[in-house]
């Protein structure tokens, strides 16, 4: 963590379904990721550039910055001081079912937009922190369920559904299969394509088209990921980073800040103290 930086990622048992992430952060760098959860993010101070769908976003305060799952983006200061900001990351069956009570959103709920003004629901967000803090479970759930259907509502749509037709998109779902399989050792880029019946930049542009960037920027992203369950189980962080194909705890520690946001360790510590305790308090 940088100098005058600080961030807590944790999931308080009175909101199981949501991640939390407060923070502040100036020099941090968020690598081109994705999550499994949405993610609302309110920001308290500052300014928050991030890049999504090809355009940078800015996001300051009383504003949000929305991702729907599996959406790539980055995450960057936009001012000189950083920004500081409080962050849910709902599962999406929880997301799903607040939908399907308070919306008239019908498939699969999202965000229209990355990034959106708006006060009141920021305001929600930094009071759903608070109340998990605290202990409180009734208002951390209540204020967490008030403010994601009042996004949805204000702010959301159906996602369109995915489908692979062309040969490309095809190669690239197959790769990413192999990838997934061979994590710790995945082949290179030309010996997977040649697997898959494909040229390298032909596999390239058909990757990026359909995950939003190329196979070794997603590989990173998904050892990230099997990573952090592993450190949920109780696997050292040592033994996850060789585990998902990192070549040391070293490692996995640069690419872990720069996705989820904290360093492994410190991950692994904050879980652990909310399972022992089942309770909270400030970090």
């Amino acid at each position: 963590m940088g100098r005058g930086e600080s961030a807590r990622h944790w999931r308080p048992p009175e909101l199981p379904g949501v991640d939390l992430l407060r923070a502040r952060y100036i020099h941090k760098t968020f690598l081109r990721h994705t999550h499994a959860t949405y993610v609302i993010a309110a920001i308290a101070e500052g300014v928050e550039a991030f890049h999504h769908g090809g355009t940078v976003h800015r996001a300051g305060p009383g504003g949000l910055a929305l991702i729907n799952p599996d959406t790539p983006h980055t995450g960057h200061a936009g001012v000189p001081e950083g920004w500081r900001y409080d962050a849910l990351y709902p599962d999406a069956g929880l997301v799903a079912s607040i939908a399907a009570e308070t919306t008239s959103i019908r498939g699969t709920p999202g965000f229209a937009v990355p990034a959106v003004d708006d006060p009141g629901s920021a305001r929600l967000v930094h009071e759903v922190h608070r109340a998990a803090e605290e202990g409180n479970a009734l208002a951390a759930d209540s204020l967490m369920r008030i403010a994601v259907a009042r996004l949805l509502r204000r702010h959301g749509e159906p996602l369109p559904a995915r489908e692979v037709r062309t040969a490309g998109a095809r190669h690239a779902a197959r790769a990413r299969a192999v990838l997934e399989e061979r994590m710790a050792d995945p082949p290179t880029l030309e010996r997977l394509a040649a697997e898959l019946g494909t040229s390298p930049f032909a596999l390239l542009r058909a990757y990026r088209e359909v995950y939003g960037m190329p196979p070794h920027a997603w590989l990173t992203d998904a050892r990230v990921h099997r990573a952090r369950a592993l450190l949920d189980a109780g696997t050292p962080p040592a033994e996850a980073a060789t585990a998902v194909g990192f070549t040391d705890q070293s490692h996995l520690t640069r690419h872990f800040g720069r996705i989820i946001g904290v360093p492994p360790g410190a991950y692994q510590r904050e879980r652990a103290r909310t399972y022992k305790t089942g309770g909270s308090g400030a970090a």
